[in-house]
């Protein structure tokens, strides 16, 4: 920021920050990423030429020339930013509303109340002026004429962004890098105004300069070393590269699920929401073959892991090495584990069951349940082979799914409602706590059994239902919804929040 040692303190920060970075591909996203980006651009750059600490204390850097790839790169960089993620919101999902939910009630969309309903601002202002904003605000911010209400503008978008999300730094540095769409000389011409002194650059060795007849200094660059040359290359494959990799997804993958790529430079910000309701970790020991269910965060800071499948495996690999170690007291975590050598041997299968919604859809399974992650064959220029399909058939449910939960939410405060898609031969057991009464199960579509035990035998009933049935949930006990029907089945779960105001 003083511009001392600047290329030194550049590399200081970077490396430790790449280092750290990579350490957790969980935490991995678009915003790290930029930065750590901006960082390696900066280490070749003359930023520290001009209001620094170096151009003071050296004279070969102060006042100096500073080549014009310093800008462009810069400038480069940021203006893929928007129009990059302009393109990934022509994703229908987006330009359908689907991918956020809820903004409209925030205070900082208080004066578009006075005109537009919650639910028009997510649509309107959220979906459709943040796709064209981010389309089109880096071609406004080039062209001088347009660009100072589109500066404007995309103050207000990034503002409104540092209130509406938790993202950290990213919409202050996007705020602070506004001035590279400027002429390259904006900061000359402010200081003019306030000194009369002279304020042209002296030439740098790193530019290069055309033949000018009338003034010939043979000290200038005319030519382009191999250096130059060097650097000429690295800018262009970095351009390219930055263009192909938001879209390389056809390569790697085996980091693709229902999206494509890891969250970290495909620049899909805010495209895609996720609900998980329901992260199941099984680890069956097949000389017993006993059943033990292990607490899905008890490793790790972030569930990002459960949805990726590469991270899946890593998981298992690491749950398989803590377990058969067996170990007491605390994790790394400071959770209390008190898991004890259970396993004999490393003779274990573990199995993942992964529930959540993309884009308000049904809540559904995103891997089989049935695969042991610990024979699992996986490449990253593979897809994954336990990767369950989204149910894309049923997305046109989402209209009549919110007009159902505001029919469930206009009962009272406490109703809610949980809208579920199964695949066929599979089942979901669930249990329902006591603190919920009023439970009906209720399908939609396809053909499912709920079972329910009897008593504290073994013994179980089952009950058939088709489109349109209903019944009623027992709480305090487990149940199962088998798939029968020969196509996914929906249904959804009705229910009451008890009040503990009234004694339950």
């Amino acid at each position: 920021m003083l511009g001392y040692k600047f290329r030194l303190s550049v590399i200081l920060f970077g490396v430790p920050y790449w280092y750290i970075f990579l350490m957790d591909k969980s935490f991995w996203n678009n915003h790290s990423y930029l930065f750590g980006v901006v960082t390696i651009l900066l280490m070749g750059s003359c930023a520290n030429h001009f209001f620094s600490i170096d151009g003071y204390l050296d004279d070969s850097k102060r006042n100096r020339h500073v080549p014009y790839w310093n800008y462009f790169i810069l400038k480069y960089q940021f203006f893929m930013l928007y129009f990059l993620a302009g393109l990934k919101k022509t994703d229908v999902e987006w330009l359908e509303g689907y991918s956020m939910s809820d903004l409209g009630k925030h205070w900082v969309f208080g004066p578009f109340r006075l005109l537009l309903t919650s639910g028009q601002i997510d649509y309107i202002i959220i979906h459709w002026f943040g796709f064209l904003l981010d389309l089109t605000i880096g071609f406004w911010m080039l062209v001088e004429f347009t660009r100072p209400v589109a500066m404007l503008f995309c103050a207000c978008f990034h503002l409104m962004n540092s209130r509406l999300f938790s993202i950290g730094m990213f919409p202050y540095v996007c705020l602070a890098t506004m001035p590279l769409f400027c002429d390259e000389t904006w900061p000359r011409k402010i200081q003019s105004l306030f000194t009369t002194d002279n304020l042209e650059a002296a030439p740098s060795d790193s530019c290069i300069y055309p033949i000018d007849e009338t003034r010939i200094d043979r000290d200038l660059v005319r030519k382009p070393s191999w250096k130059h040359k060097f650097v000429a290359t690295l800018l262009m494959c970095h351009c390219g590269l930055q263009a192909f990799l938001p879209y390389s997804h056809f390569i790697t993958k085996g980091y693709n699920n229902w999206t494509n790529g890891l969250y970290g430079y495909s620049w899909d910000m805010m495209v895609h929401s996720w609900d998980t309701i329901l992260v199941v970790v099984k680890v069956i020991d097949n000389d017993t073959d006993r059943e033990h269910f292990i607490d899905a965060g008890a490793w790790t800071h972030n569930d990002r892991w459960s949805k990726h499948a590469d991270m899946g495996v890593q998981y298992a690999q690491c749950l398989k090495k803590n377990l058969i170690a067996g170990f007491e007291g605390k994790s790394h975590l400071g959770h209390s584990t008190a898991i004890s050598s259970k396993f004999t041997s490393g003779n274990i299968s573990i199995y993942l069951d992964v529930w959540c919604s993309l884009n308000k859809r049904f809540q559904q399974r995103m891997f089989d349940p049935n695969y042991d992650l610990l024979k699992a064959n996986w490449s990253p220029f593979q897809p994954v082979e336990w990767l369950l399909p989204v149910l894309w058939q049923y997305s046109d449910f989402r209209k009549k799914m919110d007009e159902i939960s505001k029919e469930v939410h206009s009962w009272s405060n406490d109703s809610d409602v949980l809208f579920i898609a199964d695949f066929p031969g599979l089942f979901l057991e669930n249990f329902i706590n006591e603190d919920f009464e009023n439970v009906t199960l209720t399908i939609m579509e396809g053909e499912v059994v709920y079972e329910v035990e009897i008593g504290n035998s073994l013994q179980s009933v089952g009950v058939k239902l088709s489109r349109g049935q209903s019944t009623s949930v027992e709480v305090g006990i487990f149940h199962k919804i088998h798939t029968i029907s020969k196509t996914p089945s929906c249904y959804m779960y009705t229910f009451t929040r008890t009040s503990k105001e009234d004694g339950k």
